[in-house]
This record gives C-alpha cells, structure tokens and sequence, in this order.
C-alpha cells in the first residue's frame, strides 16, 4: 500500500509540475515564452529584454505575495484582463503570488488613499488613473523607479519610447512613479467606406447644397456630416434608421472626456508661453480662479449639445462599451473615443465594420477664446488640439509595500515590447497605443506584419497609427492635471455635464455649478497648495 501511495504522489507531483510548466517556456537562446492563462497565446519575449533576475529554475520572489488594485472587469476585461492572463506565467517565473484586487472605477480613490492613511497597507500597488497621481505623492504614498527601469535585473522596457506627452504623466517632477502601461488619448473616427462613397457624397451635395466636407476639418464639420446622416438607413447591417454619431455620457462612466477633447480647440490657445491664456484650460494659473465657465468652454458644451442630438436619444445613460457597440454594429457614422475602438472593431465578434474604419486626430474650431482679451478669435486654420484624456491607466508602487521590487517585477513585463504589443493589438484588454513601437514607420518601429498576425485589417492599421501618432504629437496639446482634488473637480463637472446633456441644465449653468463647486474644493484643499501644484502641473513660472 505504502508503494502505491508513493506511486500516487510522484504521478501528482509530476502532473502538477507539468501543468505548471504550461505558462511559461524557455528557449535555447535564453528566451522567455509566456503563455496567457484563458486563450493559451504565446509571446516570446527576447533574452536581452528577460532581466538577469529570471531562468530556469530561477524563482527570486518565491514565498513572496502582492496584492494589486485595479479597475473591476475580470479575466477579459479592459486594464484589470492582462493581470488575468499573465498571472499564472508571472507567478512561475517569480515564484510569488498576485492578489488581483478589483474596484469600480468610483471606489478606488478613496479606498486606496484611506488604506494608506489608515496604516492598514493592504495593497503593494496600484493600476491607477493618471489623474490620481497628485493625491499619492503629496504625502508620499508611492516610490520613483528609476532606479529599478536602469536595473539589468529587471525585464527591459526603454522610457524613450514616450511622446513628451505621456511622459509627463508617467513621471513627477521628472522622475517616474509608474511603468509604461496604458496610452490615453482621444481621436475621431468614422465610417471611411460611407464618407469616401461618391454616391453619399453626391447624395450630400444634393440635400445640403455643399459639398461634404470630408475630410473633416472642423467640429462643425462632423455636425453637418452627423445631421445628414442621422435618421437615414445608410448602413446595410439592419433595415432601422441609423445615426450619424454615438457617444456616451453616463455619470461616473467617463463620459466627461468627451467635453473636454471637444472644448479643447475653442479654448486652448497655442503659444510659446504658458498663462491664463495660452497652452491653459482649467484654472489662472495665477490666482486658482476655475476657467471652466468661460465662453470657449461654454460654447463647446453648446456644440456637443448640438453634436449629440444626431446621436441615439440612450446614449445620455450609456457607459462607454455600449457606445463602443453601437458604433461596431454599424449604426454611427463617428464616434470620439479612446485607442480600444480601432482595436476591438478588428473583433469579429463584437464588430461588423473591419476594414470600414477611419481615423484622425480630432478636428479643431477656427474660432478660440482668449482669456485675456475676453475676446474671440478667428483664425486662418483650425486650431487643433491634441490630448491625453482619460486615465493612461499605470502601474504605481506602494512606499509601505516590504517587496517593491516584486511589484516592480510584474509592471516591467507587462511593459516590454513584446507584451505591450500583446495588449495594444487585442481592444479588450483595455491598453492603448501611444508610444513608438506601436506606430508604423516611419513614426515608429511597429510592423504591418505584426498587426495583420494579431487579425487587423492593413487599411484600419494605418488611419489608427496614424491619428494616434498625430494626436500624442501635436504641436498643441490639452494640459493634464493630477493636482490634488482632481477627482473632486472632475465629478463634479461630470456630474453637472451630465444635467446639461439631458436637458435639465443650460450650458451656462451646468459649467457656472461647476466653476462654484470647483472654487470650494480648492478652498478646502488650501488655495496655496493648489495653486502651487497647479503651475507645476501646466509648466507656469510667476
């Protein structure tokens, strides 16, 4: 009995070793295979770009175990699905063990930050929104890593990569807090197989007297395309009316990024200089006094306002996926949104129109606001504005965690080029492209080859590449604040955004609620500190 007994356990052995030898593989060459938990796909990361610390054999966290916090979506989806996947590779390399900590988008704030105030130190690190950076540093809740991105011990991700753009909210007082993750910014797409059609475009002309203007310029641009559009069956999907745009404005969905990428051209005015007036938009940097109530921001609410009414009437209480489906079902002309859309219209199984897509950086206004004059002006040429709205959603470590160089360990793999390229090509996994090895040549060092084995279409990979190159680029781009109290500002004008976009609201008046809510929250964070931290943020020098 005993021998079979002993028999018994050296077949489990055996077995649970085999099994675990599933998730990663090691070639001749030093290389390093990981195999992705739920649909078993490989990505071989190359032996210079490993870290010393790993092989073979090699555990160096083993015992060790880390818990994580990010946004709520599970195995498959968007920011917290790669945690997922790479887990069970992630732990055999190491030897330590991930707790995957979901929160609704609402709760992480909050939770994290009285965690850390608390003592409690619950959690070693964070997936966080850019915007969260200001209230973790200030009282020194999270550590720099550059020291770890220099070590050869780690897997190899180069912070050259980044457009200045993003690597200003990577880093703090030019030092980096987080790994290369997420690249948030938004650009315009649309339906290319329709706007390009000489038909349409004859059918245009027709109706409206003009030509269309396509390609578009200006935001008005995208009105007029949208109210032609709207109520026309012009997609062949279904037999019901289409529309000519989606979005979405769900409180507390993110829905408030749509504002800002359209109020940005009415209102940020290019320039060598930074003030009120000049490469701004949310506050004087002079005085803290809230700008958002001013008539450029106002006269974008009013343009939205106008933009949506060509939408679907839901769309008001839609989070962004639903908008997202929407437009892949083929029932909007344009939407305005985030890398995921190019990425997940290459589903077949979400999107009936790969290979129909169009993209640019978002268009602009030839009418800008000065606020120092107090006057409008008109300009010869639109005036475009490139963004970073949204959370380029990264990954930051706790200074309380006792195993930083874990946590440090699993942000770095996700960051090297071959898992980055991984998540930037799949739209589910919620990670978008901003940064070079992800743009075509001669942007970047990304393959046609390499989009087209991931199952894109080469027509959609190069308008993709190319708006998003553009946009993290441009020559004027929205300052990003992560000032303390950003997600208090932010709510509130989402919240008010929100009554306007249902009609309860004038623009005036939702944006005056806000300018009034904004002036309280500063005051109770303390105007010095605020204003402080706010010229910082926009690079302003009294």
């Amino acid at each position: 009995m005993r021998r079979i007994i002993g028999y018994l356990v050296l077949i489990s052995l055996f077995f649970g070793w085999a099994l675990a030898q599933e998730n990663i593989k090691w070639g001749d060459d030093g290389s390093l295979t990981i195999i992705t938990q739920d649909d078993h796909e490989e990505i071989t990361i190359p032996a210079d770009q490993v870290g010393t610390l790993f092989g073979p054999g090699e555990q160096p966290f083993a015992g060790q175990r880390i818990a994580i916090t990010v946004n709520t979506g599970g195995p498959k989806g968007g920011i917290s699905g790669p945690l997922h996947q790479l887990r069970p590779a992630w732990e055999q390399l190491t030897g330590a063990k991930l707790d995957i900590v979901e929160m609704p988008l609402p709760e992480q704030l909050p939770t994290t930050i009285n965690d850390l105030r608390l003592g409690l130190n619950q959690f070693d690190g964070f997936i966080e929104g850019a915007w969260y950076m200001g209230e973790y540093i200030t009282p020194g809740f999270i550590i720099p890593i550059d020291d770890y991105i220099a070590d050869p011990r780690f897997p190899h991700w180069d912070p050259n990569w980044m457009p200045p753009s993003l690597r200003n909210i990577y880093t703090w007082e030019n030092k980096f807090y987080a790994t290369l993750n997420d690249s948030d910014g938004q650009v315009l797409y649309w339906r290319n197989d329709i706007l390009s059609d000489p038909e349409w475009q004859a059918k245009y002309k027709e109706e409206v007297g003009s030509d269309m203007p396509f390609p578009v310029k200006t935001w008005d641009d995208v009105i007029a395309i949208s109210k032609f559009f709207n109520g026309k069956n012009w997609d062949s999907n279904d037999p019901d009316p289409d529309s000519g745009v989606v979005l979405h404005f769900k409180v507390n969905a993110q829905g408030h990024f749509h504002f800002m990428t359209m109020s940005a051209s009415y209102v940020v005015r290019p320039g060598d200089t930074v003030d009120r007036c000049t490469n701004n938009y949310w506050f004087d940097p002079a005085t803290m006094e809230p700008l958002i109530n001013q008539p450029g921001h106002v006269k974008a609410l009013e343009k939205l306002q106008e933009l949506a009414q060509y939408g679907p009437e839901a769309q008001a209480a839609w989070d962004l996926t639903e908008g997202w489906d929407y437009f892949m079902r083929g029932k909007a002309i344009f939407t305005f949104s985030w890398g995921d859309v190019g990425a997940l219209v290459q589903d077949p199984t979400r999107s009936k129109i790969q290979g129909k897509l169009g993209a640019s950086i978002v268009p602009g206004s030839t009418d800008v606001y000065n606020m120092c004059s107090n006057a409008w002006e008109t300009l010869d040429e639109p005036n475009v504005v490139g963004n970073t709205v949204g959370g380029s959603w990264q990954g930051i470590i706790s200074s309380r965690t006792p195993n930083p160089e874990t946590v440090y360990s699993l942000y770095s793999l996700m960051a090297t080029a071959p898992v980055h390229s991984w998540n930037t090509q799949r739209g589910w996994t919620g990670v978008d492209p901003g940064v070079s090895i992800d743009f075509l040549p001669p942007n970047g060092t990304a393959t046609l080859e390499g989009y087209e084995a991931a199952g894109w279409n080469p027509d959609d990979v190069k308008f993709y590449t190319q708006a998003y190159y553009d946009n993290f680029y441009a020559k004027t781009m929205m300052p990003y604040i992560r000032i303390n109290g950003t997600e208090e500002y932010w709510r509130a004008l989402d919240q008010n955004l929100s009554e306007a976009m249902i009609g309860r609201m004038t623009p005036q008046e939702a944006l005056d609620r806000t300018a009034e809510a904004w002036k309280g929250i500063t005051e109770r964070r303390g105007l010095d500190l605020q204003l402080k931290q706010y010229q910082e943020a926009i690079g302003y020098h009294p």
